[in-house]
This record gives structure tokens, C-alpha cells and sequence, in this order.
């Protein structure tokens, strides 16, 4: 079948990725029965009944029908995820480590285990067990040969406030107007997640353009999120009423402009700047001073974009370890020249030459 954005295919998850072409999806988003086990109905202390998930999508017969079922789905998805794609599932306590065990089985790649820690958790209302108040998310490579998969570090930092993003996540549960409901205001689908969650997710790992594949699509909130931040999915649900539900809701996004789509991007991803280049454009003339951070050493520009300071020579990054008596440099960083604005960084004159390049 060709492979056709933006849908929503209904039926059992296996059969309809099977239907899937190879190497066709940049990311996959899963988010899989629980398999809760529920022993009989959970009470409040007021003995009214909690909402807890007993549909018949999370009952396995047991935990090796449970296991059968995770690896058909997760070959299915490695055979459909490109070669530097990538895969995010979530899971509690009942099935993570088994969704673990079985993505390293099959030759996944894991890259990180991320805790959703909830700021409004469900109390454990029988006193017997300390609160669940997270989800385990696991990120993983298609394999671990692979060179690649998205990363948008720089990016995360960015939406961080300049502070590396770490691997606990303190995001709020699905409620209020963002929560669907039914024609008779009940919770439409047991374990909606908030648009919140998936929006970091897509943010970290995936481009504008890509597509994102969710085999347990539920009412849509990948494909609200992706189509929010530009990318493109493929939902699989066997419940017409949550693909209903999923379609409506994903209909009434609207999706952010093309410019606002921009993000940070990567200085590994940069053109590289060889430093006589600086000297080829003029920006820098041989035989000009640059000088250590605090101006109190200084060398001397050479034709061919080496540094002379006395009877020592090299790179400015050479240079720079010489004169720190470090074992490395990053000249970028270290030199600086001056300016009718006083002493700034040879970084300030990469970055005109690299605006030129590009």
C-alpha cells in the first residue's frame, strides 16, 4: 500500500502496519495497552468507583499472549521505520520492563529511558502502595549500527530557558477542556495523554515534514501534535468511535506558520569555518593582534591562518592550549580582536563568513 499521510487507518494494529511499505516513517510514537491485570473494581474511600481502565483492548490472557503481542507490533514498526528513524514508547510499572526486554530483543537501540513525572497524579486511595505519579518513556534508535536519528538538542535548550533538557518531564495529566468527553460527559478515551507530552517529543526527535507513525492512536493526540508542529502521521485504531473522535479533534488544529516552525539549530550542523578563512575575506589582515580573554597575552596573525606568540606557533586552538598550559582549546572562543566595541571574539567573524556561505 502506498504510503499515504495525515490518515487514520482502522483496524488491529499488526494487520494494518503490515499493510505498511519498508523504511517509510521517521518516527514512531506508541503508546500500547497496559495490561493492567485488574484484579476487581478500584473504590474511593467513599466507595464510589474510579474510572480505571478495563476495556477490552487492555485484556491478555496472560503475560506470555502479552509479550507475543508486543514484539509482532515492534518488528512492525523497525521494518517500517527508516533507517535513522526512531521510536518512543510509554508504559507504567505493569508493562515498561516488558516493553523494554522486548525492544532490545528485536535490535532496537535505547537511547534513553525519560520519567513523565504527573503534577496531579490519582491517589492511591487504598493506602497500600506509595502513589504512581509517572510514566516511563523509552526512546530508542532503530539499531544500534545506525549513524543518525534526529536530536534537536539546541533546540530543547532553547525551550529550556539555555539549560540542558534533563530526562524527568514535570508535564500535568490530561484534564479539563483538553480531556474529550462523551455525549454524556465521561472521559471519551481511559488514558488520553496530554498534547503537552507528545509536543516535546515531536520537538526533540523528529523535523518539519516528517511523519510519525502511532499504532495505538486512540483520540489523536500525536496527530494533534504533529499537525500543530508541522509534521505529518499515520494513525492505526480499532475503535471507529476514537478515530471519530481523533479526526474531529485533529480537524479544529491550527497548525503553526512555516517562519514559527524554525528552531535552534545545531552548531555541529553548521558549514565549517576553516580560520584562514578569515584572513582570505580581509576580515582579519596578517601581522593584526588577537589577544587572551582578559587582553593580557596576545599573538600575532600569519598568511597561512597560523598564530605566532614569541618562539611559539600553530592553530588558534593550538596556540590557545599553549598559552593556558591546557591540554585543549577552543580558539573560537579564547581570541579576541578589537573593535570599536572593545575586545570580542574571532567567533563574531566565523559567523559573517558562514552568513556568506549560506
Amino acid at each position: 500500500m502506498a504510503l499515504k499521510p495525515d490518515t487514520i487507518l482502522i483496524g488491529d494494529c499488526i494487520e494494518q502496519l503490515r499493510t505498511l511499505p519498508d523504511a517509510s516513517v521517521d518516527l514512531v510514537f506508541a503508546d500500547p495497552p497496559y495490561n493492567l491485570q485488574l484484579g476487581g473494581e478500584l473504590l474511593r474511600p467513599d466507595n464510589s468507583k474510579v474510572d480505571a481502565v478495563d476495556d477490552d483492548w487492555d485484556q491478555f490472557e496472560s503475560f506470555a499472549a502479552y509479550d507475543r503481542f508486543t514484539r509482532e507490533w515492534l518488528a512492525e514498526c523497525r521494518r517500517v521505520l527508516k533507517p535513522d528513524g526512531a521510536i518512543w514508547v510509554i508504559g507504567s510499572y505493569h508493562n515498561v520492563f516488558r516493553l523494554g526486554s522486548a525492544l532490545q530483543d528485536l535490535g532496537y537501540w535505547v537511547l534513553n529511558d525519560i520519567i513523565w513525572r504527573k503534577a496531579n497524579p490519582m491517589p492511591n486511595f487504598k493506602g497500600t502502595r506509595f502513589t504512581n505519579a509517572h510514566e516511563t518513556l523509552i526512546w530508542a534508535a532503530r539499531s544500534r549500527e545506525q549513524k543518525r536519528y534526529t536530536f534537536n538538542y539546541d533546540a530543547l535548550k532553547a525551550f529550556n530557558e539555555d539549560t540542558q533538557m534533563r530526562s524527568d518531564w514535570h508535564l500535568a495529566l490530561c484534564t479539563g477542556d483538553e480531556r474529550l468527553k462523551d455525549d454524556d460527559g465521561n472521559k471519551a478515551h481511559p488514558t488520553q495523554k496530554p498534547e503537552s507530552l507528545l509536543y516535546r517529543v515531536l520537538l526533540a526527535s523528529t523535523k518539519a515534514g516528517d511523519i510519525v507513525l502511532d499504532p495505538f492512536f486512540g483520540t489523536g493526540t500525536t496527530g494533534a501534535a504533529a499537525k500543530r508542529l508541522g509534521r505529518h502521521f499515520i494513525g492505526i485504531e480499532r475503535d471507529p468511535t476514537y478515530a471519530d473522535l481523533a479526526r474531529n479533534r485533529i480537524a479544529e488544529v491550527v497548525p503553526v506558520t512555516p517562519d514559527d516552525l524554525k528552531i535552534t539549530g545545531s552548531k555541529k550542523a553548521e558549514p565549517r569555518v576553516a580560520f584562514g578563512s578569515l584572513v582570505e575575506a580581509g576580515l582579519l589582515r596578517p601581522g593584526d593582534r588577537l589577544f587572551c580573554p582578559k587582553g593580557e597575552r596576545e599573538a600575532r596573525v600569519r598568511a597561512d591562518g597560523s598564530l605566532v606568540a614569541g618562539e611559539f606557533t600553530g592553530s588558534i586552538h593550538k596556540l590557545g592550549a599553549l598559552m593556558e598550559n591546557a591540554p585543549a582549546c577552543n580558539g573560537w572562543t579564547y581570541w579576541r580582536f578589537k573593535s570599536d566595541r572593545g575586545l570580542q571574539p574571532i567567533d563574531v567573524l566565523r559567523a559573517q563568513v558562514r552568513a556568506g556561505m549560506q
